[in-house]
């Protein structure tokens, strides 16, 4: 008995040390592993507890530049209110003064938040910073920078205006918007077209629309058989019955070219944008000359061709058949 209990109290003593040994073990690994993740986890600390210390910073940077955003809107109410009620006011520098203004006091506001939320950071940082990359700024966004000069050269020259019917590099429509990119016209038949505006101040420009008279013309030809100075009495008369046309400048009719067929006469006139069209004077004016020249016997002559056909000499002919025969 006494063999059993010593070698049941052996066996305890040394599944005790076994134990003992593996949780020591066990311990050290743990404890390892640990050390492993405790620069990370100090890290993370630290961030966490440097953004909870900057939260308020964040909030007052926030609200500083809600309040620049909300001082441009009012900049641009403002300068709506001034200025856009006077007559001698040009419009696009209304368009300037509230793009320019507003973009420069959102800028001011954004370099006092970043002062307020980021420690150390100040505006000379960022002005260096664009120093130092200026060059390749310079070539990647060339395009960029030539439109943007050439929008506000287009906004402070004012060649034309929104509304302005215009002709550009050969495309013609309405203006909608001058932004600091591109100009935006509406085409007569309903389509956007989008110019650079490099484009627009290096290019010709055709204003339609810069005066409020336009003059309208059109050419009409009569037979060489007809009466010239009848033909241009009847058209005389329809533009002094019309009362949509300017007597001054005063509107004539004269030759303009003897053609092979007609001569032709060609009508000019003055009208009021404001009141009618071109088109629609121009239409007007040409269906009441084709019924006048109807009912007075004028004729409009058109291209005639005369084909002759040659068939040869008869005698000719009727040697060359006797012979085949």
């Amino acid at each position: 008995m006494a063999e059993q209990n010593n070698t049941l109290s052996g066996v305890t003593q040394g599944t005790s040390q076994l134990l003992h040994e593996a949780t020591e073990k066990t311990a050290e690994t743990v404890i390892a592993h640990t050390a492993k993740y405790n620069d990370a986890y100090s890290t993370i600390d630290k961030f966490v507890d440097g953004f909870w210390e900057r939260m308020p910073y964040l909030f007052i940077a926030i609200v500083v530049f809600s309040i620049f955003l909300l001082l441009a809107r009012l900049f641009k109410f403002f300068v709506r209110k001034t200025l856009a009620d006077r007559s001698y006011t040009r419009q696009n520098l209304v368009l300037v003064l509230n793009r320019v203004g507003s973009s420069a006091i959102m800028f001011f506001g954004f370099l006092i938040a970043m002062v307020i939320a980021i420690p150390g950071f100040t505006p000379g940082q960022l002005m260096s910073a664009l120093g130092i990359g200026s060059v390749a700024i310079g070539f990647a966004f060339k395009d960029i920078f030539q439109n943007l000069l050439s929008g506000i050269l287009i906004l402070l020259g004012e060649p034309f205006k929104i509304g302005d019917d215009i002709i550009v590099s050969g495309m013609e429509g309405t203006v909608e918007d001058i932004q600091i990119r591109a100009t935006y016209l509406r085409s007569p038949d309903g389509r956007r077209i989008v110019i650079p505006n490099a484009t627009v101040y290096t290019s010709p420009v055709t204003v339609n629309t810069a005066y409020q008279r336009r003059r309208c013309e059109f050419v009409v030809g009569i037979g060489y058989e007809d009466d010239i100075q009848k033909a241009k009495n009847i058209i005389m008369t329809i533009l002094d019955k019309d009362v949509s046309i300017l007597s001054q400048p005063a509107f004539s009719v004269n030759v303009s070219a003897l053609a092979d067929f007609s001569v032709n006469l060609n009508v000019r006139w003055w009208v009021d944008t404001t009141e009618t069209s071109t088109s629609t004077s121009i239409s007007t004016v040409q269906e009441q000359v084709i019924q006048a020249f109807a009912e007075q016997n004028i004729s409009i002559p058109y291209p005639v061709q005369e084909v002759k056909v040659y068939r040869g000499d008869a005698a000719i002919q009727d040697d060359v058949s006797a012979r085949a025969k």
